[in-house]
């Protein structure tokens, strides 16, 4: 297991010393291996400089930050109350540095969805498809579906909104942690103990991992806001998410019994005690699991697929390549659902996709990036929303356990 990033959740204007001060001690204070120091910001359309042009603010912000000691940025959403042309800006603030995570809200967490906004945003996923030959401009984006702040994941991490309580600088882990379950499970006779196995590994290391986290809190004066103990995966057998659903018996990541599969693991994740923050849930990210790469590439696990398992799981849609002419109602089709799902099941998802240029459907995917394992282009519907899902409403849906009262007339 390692860290995969100490996220701090601070307001643009803090002390750049006092993060100075933190991140040198961050880098110290954990046992574990800490991957990256990032910084989330409250969403940018609330304090961003329309004035100034929107590269050359987003290479300043990042060079004072980065002097910090800070690895990454996060900005923060567009919501769905910000006018649309703050997502206009975005692909030259994405193409500015290669350092810089956005993300656009198509549902909020009032129970929202917004058609237009879906559509505004597939567009923008096009556009960012193009910032760089190979299609690299979406990893640094994603869209937003009832997600709250406070994630230590990127991009979906950012800080309380501004004009809120809760401003104050505080911090959180983000873990990369697939190999707990997969450890877990092949030491396991029975569901049972595989169960067991998960939980007590889950709470062996959020202990070690908050007493050190609460130490550096206090030291530093900055609060801490908890674990997102999801099991993100890293490219490598040992350390797939797919691979411990498998080792419960699938024949393979896709075939009948996976929801079931990722039921039972975010289910020992819920049952495990430990200050949580985030998802704490699975997470399937199609290019950074090795495994679930190569059954995407075989065709054996669809977007369909993974849509049905975030119904009992994690984060939604992450890192999936499609390809490179994907129509925008396609797009806008795939973030529909996604808002929907995380409507009615209140939980909080995100659909990081990647249309990779030149790439058809089947074609093999590869990047010179060591955060993502080789795959293929996904295969996709090949019709889009149109009629009344095309028109560009915005509605409320209620949760599947919202109550409204009624009364006789």
């Amino acid at each position: 297991m390692e860290i995969r990033s100490v996220t701090l959740f601070s307001d643009p204007e803090h002390e750049l010393a006092a993060v100075a001060r933190f991140f040198e001690a961050a880098q110290k204070q954990f046992s574990f291996p800490l991957q990256s120091r990032r910084v989330a910001f409250p969403p940018f359309p609330d304090w961003w400089n329309e004035q100034e042009a929107p590269a050359s603010q987003a290479e300043a912000l990042l060079a004072r930050w980065q002097d910090t000691g800070a690895d990454y940025l996060s900005l923060g959403p567009v919501r769905l109350d910000h006018d649309a042309r703050w997502l206009r800006r975005l692909p030259a603030i994405l193409a500015a540095t290669g350092a810089l995570f956005a993300s656009a809200e198509v549902a909020d967490i009032a129970g929202h969805i917004d058609g237009r906004r879906c559509r505004e945003v597939a567009a923008l996923i096009k556009e960012a498809s193009l910032i760089s030959p190979d299609g690299f401009g979406n990893l640094y984006f994603t869209a937003l579906a009832n997600c709250p702040p406070g994630s230590p994941f990127f991009p979906v991490a950012y800080h309380a909104f501004s004009g809120q309580s809760g401003r104050e600088p505080a911090f959180a882990l983000a873990l990369e942690a697939a190999d707990l379950a997969l450890a877990a499970f092949e030491q396991a006779e029975s569901l049972q103990e595989a169960r067991q196995n998960l939980v007590a590994a889950i709470e062996a290391h959020a202990r070690e991992l908050q007493e050190a986290a609460e130490d550096l809190a206090r030291a530093q004066g900055i609060a801490f806001a908890g674990i997102d103990f999801s099991l993100a995966p890293f490219p490598g057998q040992s350390r797939s998410l797919a691979a411990a659903m498998e080792a419960l018996g699938l024949g393979y990541t896709g075939a009948p019994g996976s929801l079931f599969a990722a039921a039972f693991i975010t289910e020992a994740i819920d049952r495990a005690q430990f200050r949580r923050c985030g998802f704490s849930g699975l997470m399937l990210p199609v290019l950074e699991d090795s495994v679930l790469a190569q059954r995407a590439a075989e065709g054996r696990v669809t977007v369909n697929d993974l849509l049905g398992l975030a119904a009992v799981c994690g984060a939604g849609l992450d890192t999936i390549p499609l390809p490179g002419d994907i129509a925008e109602e396609l797009l806008a089709g795939i973030l529909l659902d996604v808002a929907a799902l995380a409507t009615r099941l209140r939980k909080p998802l995100t659909a990081r996709l990647m249309p990779l240029p030149g790439l058809a459907a089947g074609d093999p995917v590869h990047f010179d990036f060591p955060y993502f394992a080789g795959s293929g282009v996904m295969h996709v519907a090949s019709a889009g929303v149109m009629g009344l899902l095309a028109r560009g409403e915005r509605i409320e849906l209620f949760s599947l356990d919202a109550r409204r009262n009624t009364h006789a007339g």
